[in-house]
């Protein structure tokens, strides 16, 4: 399984409403409402927060990964967003994000969710694909953007 195929345009927002980083993340798990995999989104949204008071999501570059592991989703979730406006994220170099992509593991999935951990944060180290996201300007180009910078790498599984 790919990244994009992780997606899907119901789970991708094209711009962030708020400017905050807590509006931000619960903009993401918004998105995951209703779909078939989740058992207890507040379940969802309470592990995203509780990982991130331990440390900041922001991993650099303009970029933060907000994920969690709970057994109130049936498998791997994902939602993606990004922003014109630079959000303050507390980020690990001090910078604001655009680029938000939240990853939702179940418990007894845990190599499954480092490996897709890992394999978001190699895809956003590159800065032409961080650029050619920001540009985006639906959710089809955004995952389309995803999928041909995929195709560069093996599969995850």
């Amino acid at each position: 399984m790919k990244i994009f195929e992780l997606l899907g345009t119901k789970h991708v927002l094209t711009e962030f409403k708020s400017e905050i980083k807590d509006d931000v993340i619960n903009e993401l798990i918004d998105l995951l409402n209703g779909d078939e995999r989740i058992l207890n989104l507040e379940d969802i949204r309470n592990c995203v927060f509780e990982r991130e008071k331990k440390m900041s999501t922001g991993v650099g570059k303009g970029f933060a990964i907000p994920h969690g592991k709970t057994d109130s989703v049936k498998d791997i979730i994902a939602a993606f967003g990004k922003s014109e406006k630079p959000i303050d994220y507390n980020s690990l170099d001090g910078e604001p994000v655009q680029l938000v992509f939240l990853l939702i593991g179940k418990e007894n999935l845990v190599a499954k969710h480092i490996k897709l951990l890992s394999r978001i944060s190699r895809l956003m180290n590159n800065d032409d694909f961080r650029e050619k996201l920001i540009k985006a300007d639906s959710k089809d180009s955004i995952l389309k953007v995803f999928e041909e910078e995929e195709q560069n790498y093996s599969d995850v599984y």
